[in-house]
This record gives structure tokens, C-alpha cells and sequence, in this order.
């Protein structure tokens, strides 16, 4: 994009700033990012200082605004600078016990995927969102993240076969958030990035019903008309009012690859914000984790495997990394086999000691019969099980489900 001309030279025609320059009442035509000049829509007024703020963490560099509908501020704006790095939060312990913020965390998680239902039956009717439901719901995931973030990293384990779209989305949100958290990015914008990983496939509801569930493999055709949803979501965000750019960019990057080789932009190295790399991660996670109609669900341990593989080519290296950290090595809510036969579920991570989290039992292998529940920390010296392998609950024929809500909610 081309500097437009100076405020000196024609005071009424579109200017060309850095986003340092920018100030509350301006009136923002369009944005641009990275190193290479990509220009995102993002129309609107500059009304709150934490905007500005905002951009500049999202990596925006100029801004294209209307001096003609510039707006005087009732008082004068606080001096924003424009922050080296994100502000770091300091993240408190978990407020309340797993115990505790479980059953809140059931209740969010079924209200949430109700949502998203009703926002396919919406868009398949209207093409619109109701974005403050939507804004409402992740909300509170957030702050449930906040209390007790295992409470639905537990949840979000709990995979549905036929429900992949709905849940994906909304795992996604709770696996970003988690990142978020961990990296000590503030809980405002974190709000931000949870509603825009909650939204980040949004198109492909608008995507042929035969493509998207078909169970074999894409031909040619429906992997590129499968490849439209990101242009179909960016479309109808675009329709849909009070839309930052943080999720704008999340909607547009989530497959976009360092590299080059993602689409459908083909966006490389710092022309993709950290933002769209951090999802283009998460979202790469959860599918691999996720038990689908034409494929089975992998492992935690080989999905992190598979990530670092592909770093730094197609993922960032330093934020895989942060995100194996951020997860644990086993994950809470992963289905384990101790060494002595019996079976349990994650419920907390040990970041000391990663190969020895907590886990909840509730059958012996052994035996082939349920036992009494029991939490064991199995970095305790007196302990000697250890985890022999992550499992599936067809491979014993156990109900998950049924000894998760007897684990957690009952």
C-alpha cells in the first residue's frame, strides 16, 4: 500500500500514519501489518485508549485514517506508548479446587456448544451472528479459565465423534485461552482472542454439507472448496458489526504457515501475527487429538511430537514449545495405564515433574472392574506406579464418560 499524501498537502484526503501517531476521535479506514504490507479492513472509530493499545500488540504498523471525520475528544486522551512487549499479567494460583470449578465448567461448556448450534441454524437462515452471545460465552469461559483452568482442559477431552465442528471451535477457544494464560498476555485481550478462536471456522458452515462430512479422502476440487471456509468466515465477520482485529486475523491466519504453504493467503514468517501462529498451533492440536468419522484421534504425546516436527517451517518453534509447556506432557483429562494395570484420568499437571501428574483411578485392568476412586500423586516417593501408556477407552471397553462424571461431578 502506498503513503497517501501528507495532512499538509491536502488536509481531506485519506492519510497514511504510523499507528504510534494515532489518537482517540480518529477515523480508521483500513490497517496495515507485518513486514509486507498486508492491508485488513478494520473501518471505525478510535473511541478507547486500550484500541490503540490493542493494535500495536496485534503487530499493526500504519493506519489509513479519514481526517475529515475526525471526532475532538470530550477530555484529553491519556498518553498511550506504544508497548515493546505484551504486558505481562501476573497470573494468580487456581482461586478454587478442580472439585469446585467442575460442575461451573459443565454447565459452560454444554451452554456453549448449544451456541454454536444455534449459530449454524442462524447462519444457515440470516448469514449473521449474534456477536454478544457469543462474546457473553467465552467470556465466561475465560473466567473460568482464570478460577480453574483443568476444570475445562477436562471438558474439552470429552469428544463426541459426530460433534467435531461444534467442539472443535469451542476447544479451541479453551486450549487458546489456556495458552494465553500461560504466556501472561493481560485478560482483557485474552477475551478478544477467545471469542476470535471460537469463531475461527465459522465458514465453514456455509461450506457443502457432501464436502464437509465427507468421510473419505478430499479430491482436488473439494480440498480447495473445503479451503474457502477461511474466505467465507472473513466474510461474514465482516457483515457482522463490533468485530476487532485480533479476531479478524485469527479468522484470516488459522492456516496460514510460516513457510508460505498455507492458504489462502499464503502468508509467510512476520507477515502472520502472533495471534495467527499461536491458533494455526492449537487448532493443529485439537484436530489431530480429535476421534473423527474418517479418522482416529492421536495421543497428546504424538500430536506434540508431530508439532515440533514441522517447527520452525510450518509452526513457530518458540510458541510450540510454550504450548507443550503450557499442556503438560499429559494433559488433564488424558486417559492413562499405570504401570500396576489400573486406569485413571489426569486431573492436575506437575510442572516440576512432568512424567509424574496427578491421577484419578477408578479400574484395574487386572481385574477388569471398576474400583473405588482414588487421587494419586504419583511424584509422592512412597508411590511406586508410574504411567505406562495414554490409552482409548474402546481398548478396555470402559464408559469414559460415566467414570468422568463420577471422577469430577458427582
Amino acid at each position: 500500500m502506498q503513503d497517501t499524501p501528507s495532512a499538509e498537502s491536502n488536509p481531506s484526503s485519506p492519510q497514511n500514519i504510523p499507528v504510534s501517531q494515532l489518537k482517540l476521535g480518529m477515523y480508521v479506514l483500513s490497517i496495515t501489518t507485518g513486514n509486507k504490507n498486508i492491508t485488513i479492513k478494520s473501518e471505525g472509530y478510535i473511541s478507547k485508549a486500550e484500541s490503540i493499545v490493542r493494535l500495536i500488540q496485534s503487530g499493526v504498523t500504519r493506519v489509513v485514517i479519514d481526517p475529515t471525520k475526525t471526532k475532538r475528544p470530550e477530555n484529553k486522551p491519556p498518553t498511550v506508548e506504544p508497548p515493546t512487549e505484551i504486558k505481562q499479567e501476573k497470573i494468580k494460583k487456581n482461586n478454587v479446587s478442580l472439585d469446585q470449578e467442575m460442575k461451573k465448567a459443565s454447565k459452560l461448556y454444554r451452554e456453549a456448544k448449544e451456541l454454536q448450534q444455534r449459530i449454524i441454524n442462524d447462519l444457515t437462515k440470516e448469514k449473521t451472528i449474534k456477536i454478544k452471545d457469543v462474546q457473553e460465552s467465552t467470556d465466561a469461559i475465560v473466567d473460568s479459565i482464570f478460577r480453574n483452568q483443568d476444570a475445562l482442559s477436562c471438558m474439552s477431552r470429552l469428544r463426541l465423534k459426530n460433534d467435531y465442528l461444534i467442539e472443535h471451535a469451542l476447544n479451541v477457544s479453551i486450549l487458546m485461552t489456556i495458552f494465553c494464560k500461560h504466556l501472561g498476555i493481560e485478560k482483557t485481550l485474552i477475551e478478544q482472542i477467545a471469542l476470535g478462536a471460537f469463531l475461527h471456522d465459522i465458514g465453514k458452515v456455509l461450506v457443502p454439507d457432501h464436502i464437509l462430512s465427507k468421510s473419505g479422502k478430499y479430491t482436488e476440487d473439494e480440498f480447495e472448496e473445503m479451503k474457502k471456509h477461511v474466505s467465507l468466515g472473513v466474510k461474514i465477520l465482516e457483515d457482522t458489526p463490533d468485530i476487532s482485529h485480533v479476531v479478524m486475523s485469527m479468522v484470516k491466519e488459522h492456516h496460514e504457515r510460516l513457510n508460505g504453504q498455507g492458504y489462502p493467503y499464503q502468508l509467510a514468517d512476520e507477515a502472520i501475527s502472533k495471534y495467527g501462529r499461536m491458533i494455526a498451533i492449537v487448532d493443529s492440536y485439537d484436530a489431530m487429538t480429535a476421534e473423527r468419522i474418517y479418522k482416529s484421534s492421536m495421543h497428546p504425546i504424538q500430536a506434540f511430537k508431530n508439532l515440533m516436527k514441522e517447527a520452525p517451517n510450518s509452526y513457530d518453534k518458540e510458541l510450540v514449545n510454550q504450548f507443550v509447556q503450557c499442556l503438560g506432557l499429559y494433559p488433564v483429562g488424558t486417559l492413562v495405564k499405570l504401570s500396576s494395570g489400573k486406569l485413571g484420568l489426569i486431573s492436575q499437571v506437575n510442572k516440576s515433574k512432568p512424567l509424574q501428574p496427578f491421577v484419578r483411578i477408578f479400574y484395574n485392568t487386572r481385574l477388569n472392574q471398576a474400583i473405588a476412586m482414588k487421587e494419586i500423586d504419583l511424584s509422592k516417593p512412597k508411590n511406586n506406579d508410574q504411567i505406562d501408556c495414554c490409552i482409548k477407552p474402546e481398548e478396555f471397553n470402559i464408559n469414559l464418560l460415566g467414570f468422568f462424571k463420577a471422577a469430577f461431578l458427582e
